[in-house]
């Protein structure tokens, strides 16, 4: 008896894992698309790291069949995350958060995505070591959201 309903749960299982509807993800078409032209608002450095490392990851040709313009608006905020018994600073923490919207020309079609990343840098002895960890950490958080948008990219284009 312990036999059969072993035998069917798992049958059960395998039946529910082979239709549910997951498709694997072509990261090959986002080869076929062309960026026309790419809009920022913003925080301009953080535009600026994201718009170079879009136009690196997706390779623009003339010929391609699928133009696509972004508009980007980037937000960064800085909070105080942690402070020590004297109420001097030792932490704080950057979030930047990107409002996407996508526009592929040749569908008509319009979406809209937000993206955010978020850490946390250690205030230094000296006011330089302080802004030199800060800087590397929006660079850090500035590629992790240019990978984040070029994902949601192919996701979107793969749906169309």
């Amino acid at each position: 008896m312990k036999n059969k309903v072993k035998k069917f749960i798992l049958i059960g299982m395998l039946l529910t894992a082979t239709g549910c509807g997951y498709k694997v993800i072509d990261d090959s078409a986002i080869n076929k698309l062309n960026i026309k032209e790419i809009n920022s608002s913003g925080n301009k450095r953080i535009n600026f790291k994201i718009k170079n490392s879009l136009m690196v990851e997706i390779n623009n040709s003339i010929n391609k069949e699928n133009n696509l313009i972004i508009a980007i608006n980037t937000e960064k905020s800085k909070k105080i995350k942690e402070k020590n018994i004297n109420n001097e600073v030792t932490k704080y923490e950057i979030s930047i958060t990107s409002d996407v919207m996508l526009n592929f020309l040749e569908k008509n079609e319009q979406q809209k995505f937000k993206v955010t990343s978020t850490g946390d840098f250690m205030v230094g002895e000296k006011y330089s070591s302080t802004l030199s960890n800060e800087k590397r950490l929006v660079e850090s958080l500035s590629d992790d959201l240019s990978i984040q948008i070029k994902n949601k990219i192919t996701i979107i284009f793969n749906d169309l």
